[in-house]
């Protein structure tokens, strides 16, 4: 629901924030502020402070900051309203008065509740009496103990057509209740309404609170017309928009930092009695978008883990389409395809849990399987079915929404066309086949794993004595591809060191090299004159620099071609700033941060503490 403003800004003046972080973090006065250690990081220092004037905490060593419902959510996992109603009561404060009408759908939403509690009290009893026998000699056969079975809140459907339907109506329950919320089979061609799980395994499928809203039944009887049956779409249950086991994982994803999706309702059990309690399933169907929002509240790259046979790698092709437009800066998925076709359960019991963790330690990213996809579906033996690759790649690069993340898609996957044509260029293919747990997604033609051919020996660099001590000709450090466009970039186009040379001089470049050209080239077009486009390139070439130019221009990727001579130069003058103000917001604010902030936990210097709060909000900017 939608609070008033006026309602929330009443809990956070009877709530300072010192008192609702203080629960859970240390903290001492530092001048105007409080401080503590991050409960977000492990650390030493104090670099977490709290301010009550301004209603606000702020983490330097994780960049987090915001307010006690903020605070609430981030170290509990909740979400906004259960943030929202935890402070409320907290404070005293009473929660906004529902409308006649909100009021009605609540009392019948309880009411629902209720029948779904009584139902799943029921199957839970059936399950212990004589009749749920061949129900705990199935669960018994999956090693699930009886305190399993009682944590999970196991349970047993009885074969008759009116057992749940005559109990529930003893507790008062009326027909058209137990018909609205699923438990039974209604129609106008059904005279009786009659009980919708027979001789079924119960499993109840509960919201994010832990309260029951749906069932899954898995059939005793091996000619059962559905294997698993879950509950109907009903005013509780939206299958689509829910996670089995949401409500025990999502704590445990909050303190793992990860979240893992599974396929079956036995798994997720075995998985979590295996020391991985972060696990949810969907249920029963593919991954759907409110499915993948509910996992990237928990973690910003889940664990998808498929069996490892064509039915899982098709799964994770449909999660693929599914989230491949959502993508965003820090959310994407991550795939793990169990050896052998199995499924976790089958692992557990055959290998134990340390394959699982092994499995799952070993990932394949989102755009390595996307790639896969693709370059598998046929022999790409002549240029018209390259081509038709690349067509398709960019086609499905261009369904991501978000301008930041295609950008960076587009380069990956250049990237990797790029290197798969050589290959086949050079008749070269992977060698040998996968390892157990390889995905099936990711093999080469005829089962072979792409791998990138030998490296192509290069001619040492001819430089001049004088440029070889210079900072351009420093050695070899890492070297980011942004970094490389940005200082091309200023290279080719004077009008970019022209309109942002103080930008560029202030770049944190972290390859010698690149910061040796940037200098270069800001000292060569300084002085006043603008020079001409190519005057300062070729000024480095007569120094010696052609060699070095060629070396820095072979790592531009394919999606940086803003960067090159031929570009227009308004084009790439706004690009440049993007990148640029990507960089600052990647690089440069973040160190900056980390070096006040040691300042600020070392001497308590409340002016540094405003430094740092400037820094915060100028990233926010960014």
């Amino acid at each position: 629901m939608k609070f008033p403003p006026s309602f929330l800004d009443d809990i956070r003046a009877r709530l300072p924030v010192s008192v609702v972080v203080g629960r859970r973090v240390k903290l001492t006065r530092a001048g105007r502020e409080w401080k503590g250690l991050s409960p977000f990081n492990q650390e030493k220092t104090p670099s977490f402070f709290v301010n009550d004037q301004k209603g606000s905490f702020f983490d330097f060593s994780s960049g987090r900051n915001g307010d006690i419902f903020k605070f609430v959510m981030e170290t509990e996992g909740l979400s906004f309203p259960e943030a929202v109603e935890r402070l409320a009561n907290e404070a005293g404060v009473p929660m906004p008065v529902l409308s006649v009408e909100t009021e009605a759908h609540e009392k019948k939403r309880k009411g629902l509740t209720e029948a779904m509690d009584l139902a799943a009290a029921f199957f839970s009893q059936q399950l212990k009496e004589r009749t749920g026998a061949a129900a705990r000699s199935y669960l018994a056969a999956r090693d699930l103990s009886p305190a399993v079975q009682a944590e999970f809140q196991l349970g047993y459907a009885p074969g008759e057509r009116f057992a749940l339907r005559d109990h529930l109506a003893g507790k008062g329950v009326p027909i058209e209740v137990m018909v609205e919320a699923g438990l039974l089979i209604a129609g106008e061609d059904i005279a009786v309404p009659y009980d919708r799980f027979r001789d079924r395994v119960m499993f109840p499928i509960a919201n994010a609170r832990g309260q029951i809203i749906a069932f899954g039944g898995r059939a005793l009887q091996k000619d059962a017309q559905a294997k698993y049956l879950n509950s109907p779409e009903t005013p509780l249950f939206h299958k689509g928009a829910t996670l089995y086991n949401i409500h025990r994982a999502r704590k445990a994803a909050h303190d793992k930092g990860r979240v893992i999706a599974v396929e079956g309702y036995i798994d997720v059990i075995a998985m979590t009695r295996a020391g991985f309690p972060e696990t949810v399933a969907p249920l029963g169907t593919a991954l759907t978008e409110d499915q993948l929002k509910l996992l990237w509240r928990m973690d910003g790259e889940p664990i998808l883990c498929f069996d490892g046979d064509k039915a899982g790698t098709k799964a994770a092709h449909r999660a693929l389409d599914v989230a491949l437009p959502e993508l965003q800066p820090g959310k994407t998925l991550r795939f793990v395809f169990l050896p052998g076709g199995q499924d976790p359960d089958e692992l557990l019991r055959s290998s134990g849990e340390a394959a699982v963790a092994d499995a799952i330690g070993r990932t394949h990213s989102f755009v390595d399987v996307l790639f896969a996809r693709e370059a598998e579906r046929e022999p790409l033996d002549t240029p018209e079915r390259r081509a038709d690759l690349e067509k398709r790649l960019k086609d499905l690069m261009f369904t991501i929404k978000d301008e930041v993340v295609r950008k960076y898609y587009r380069e990956a996957l250049d990237d990797r066309l790029r290197a798969l044509f050589q290959r086949a260029r050079g008749g070269q293919r992977g060698g040998g086949q996968g390892g157990s747990g390889t995905a099936p997604g990711l093999r080469g033609q005829r089962g072979r794993r792409f791998q990138p051919g030998p490296p192509t020996p290069k001619s040492p660099v001819l430089v001049s004595d004088r440029l070889t001590r210079t900072a351009l000709f420093a050695g070899p450090s890492a070297v980011h591809p942004r970094e490389v466009a940005l200082v091309l970039a200023a290279l080719n186009q004077p009008l970019i060191v022209e309109q942002e040379a103080e930008m560029l001089a202030g770049l944190d470049i972290g390859n010698r090299q690149l910061a040796g050209l940037r200098d270069a080239v800001l000292d060569l077009a300084g002085g006043g004159a603008h020079p001409a486009p190519g005057e300062v390139r070729a000024e480095i070439v007569e120094r010696g620099g052609s060699d070095m130019l060629r070396k820095i221009e072979a790592q531009l990727t394919p999606g940086d071609s803003w960067a090159l001579p031929q570009a227009e130069p308004n084009e790439a003058l706004q690009r440049w700033r993007d990148a640029a103000h990507l960089h600052i917001r990647e690089t440069t604010l973040p160190k900056e941060m980390r070096e006040i902030g040691e300042k600020v936990a070392r001497d308590g210097d409340e002016q540094a503490l405003d430094e740092l709060y400037g820094l915060v909000q100028r990233r926010e900017v960014f």
